[in-house]
C-alpha cells in the first residue's frame, strides 16, 4: 500500500482532536493506504516538540510553511484560528497537497471563493471539519429523508446553542473579532447551516436578525480594561429551501445550560424526525398515526458504528465522529470517498452565512444566489 503522510498545523483543542482521529483511524479501520504522522507545526517551538512526541508525529516545526514544504507531508490538516485558514490552505494547494481544514472555511466569502477555485484548478482533495454530519445517526436521518419515509419535507427547525460566552465577564478572544470570522453564526451556526443543506437541500432565500448582547468584554482574565465586541452573540433566521420546504435556524453562545445543543426537527407529510447532539446516539421519530415519538438507538447495524462497538447502546462520542470524518477523507484520497464537505460545499455554507448577515443588516429577504 502507498504511504500517506499527515501534516498537522495547530495544537489546541481541534489539533488534539485531529491527532486522535488520525491515530484512531489507523487502529479501527482497514485503510487502503498506510497512514503516517509525518509532521506537526506550532508557532510555539517547545509546544510543537512536546505535542509531536505525545501524539506520535515524526517531526516538529515552528514554521507552518516548512511543514507544507516537507516532502513527507501529503495531507495538510489546518486547526488554527480562522484568519490563518486562507494563507495556509492556499500554500498547501499551491504545493499540490490535499487540505483538511477546520470550519468556518475562511473569514470572508471572497477568501472562501478563492480557496474553492484554487482547489478545483489544482485538482486536490479538500475536506472541511463539519464532523457532526459523519454521525451514523445523521447518515440514517439523511437516508430516511431521501427514501421518502417522512414524505414531502415541509419544514426544518434547527438550533445550535452553547453557554460558553453566557457570562458577560467572559474574556475577549479571537472569536470576538469580525476580522477572524468570529461570532455565534460563524462559530456554531455554520455547523447548523451545513447540516440543513446536508439533510434538506439548498437554501434559496433568507431573512434574519443578529444581535450583539454584550458589547464589551474584559480584555483578559482579571483585567479592568474592556474591549468592544462587534460580532453576533445570537442569530435567528428564516429559510426558504429550493424544494419548497420552510425553515428556521437559531444560534447562540449565551444560552445557559446548553453545552452542545446542535438540534433539529424535520417534518414531512408522513412524519417528523428529531435529533439533539447532546444525545448524539439517538433519533426520535413520529410517523403518521403514531401517538408520540419513538426512540431510534444507534447500533452496529449502522455503517461506522461497529468499528467502535459491537453492541447497541454503548455510545459513540465526539472523537469517534472526528475519526469517521478522517476515514472518509482517507477514502476520498484513495478514490473511494465522496460524502464529505469539500471546499465547494463549505463555500456554499459561507455564502449562506453571508446572506444571513446581509438580510439582518438590510432588514429584508435576500436571495442566496444573488451574492
Amino acid at each position: 500500500m502507498r504511504e500517506l503522510g499527515i501534516g498537522l498545523i495547530g495544537t489546541g483543542f481541534m489539533g488534539r482532536a485531529h491527532a486522535l482521529a488520525f491515530n484512531n483511524a489507523r487502529a479501527v479501520f482497514e485503510l487502503p493506504v498506510t497512514l503516517t504522522l509525518a509532521a506537526l507545526a506550532d508557532a510555539d517551538t517547545e509546544r510543537a516538540q512536546h505535542c509531536a512526541s505525545a501524539w506520535g508525529f515524526a517531526q516538529a516545526h515552528a514554521d507552518w510553511q516548512v511543514l507544507i514544504d516537507n516532502p513527507k507531508v501529503d495531507v495538510v490538516a489546518i486547526t488554527t484560528p480562522n484568519h490563518l485558514h486562507y494563507p495556509m490552505a492556499m500554500a498547501a494547494i499551491a504545493a499540490g497537497k490535499a487540505v483538511y481544514c477546520e470550519k468556518p472555511l475562511a473569514v470572508s466569502l471572497q477568501q472562501a471563493d478563492a480557496m474553492r477555485r484554487a482547489a478545483g484548478a489544482a485538482g486536490v482533495v479538500t475536506r472541511v471539519g463539519y464532523n457532526y454530519q459523519h454521525n451514523p445517526m445523521i447518515v440514517l436521518a439523511r437516508q430516511m429523508i431521501a427514501s421518502g419515509e417522512l414524505g414531502e419535507i415541509i419544514s426544518f427547525q434547527g438550533e445550535f446553542s452553547e453557554d460558553f460566552m453566557a457570562d458577560p465577564a467572559s474574556t475577549w478572544s479571537w472569536r470576538c473579532e469580525v476580522e477572524h470570522a468570529g461570532g455565534a453564526l460563524a462559530d456554531l451556526g455554520s455547523h447548523l447551516l451545513s447540516m440543513a443543506h446536508y439533510l434538506v437541500g439548498e437554501v434559496v432565500s433568507v431573512c434574519a436578525d443578529t444581535q450583539t448582547v454584550h458589547a464589551q468584554r474584559p480584555a483578559f482574565k482579571g483585567s479592568s480594561e474592556s474591549k468592544a465586541i462587534a460580532v453576533d452573540d445570537q442569530v435567528h433566521a428564516l429559510l426558504h429551501f429550493a424544494n419548497g420546504a420552510r425553515g428556521t435556524v437559531s444560534s447562540s453562545w449565551l444560552k445557559h445550560g446548553y453545552k452542545n445543543h446542535l438540534s433539529f426537527e424535520i417534518s414531512g407529510t408522513l412524519g417528523t424526525l428529531a435529533f439533539d447532539q447532546e444525545r448524539l446516539n439517538e433519533l426520535r421519530l413520529c410517523r403518521v398515526g403514531q401517538d408520540g415519538f419513538q426512540r431510534l438507538l444507534a447500533g452496529p447495524a449502522l455503517p461506522g458504528y461497529a468499528a467502535f462497538s459491537p453492541a447497541a447502546g454503548h455510545q459513540l462520542g465526539y472523537n469517534e465522529l472526528k475519526t469517521l470524518e478522517v476515514q472518509e477523507l482517507i477514502m476520498a484520497l484513495a478514490g473511494h470517498g465522496g460524502d464529505g464537505t469539500d471546499f465547494e460545499a463549505a463555500w456554499a455554507v459561507e455564502r449562506l452565512a453571508t446572506a444571513i448577515r446581509m438580510a439582518s443588516k438590510e432588514e429584508r429577504w435576500v436571495k442566496v444566489n444573488s451574492i
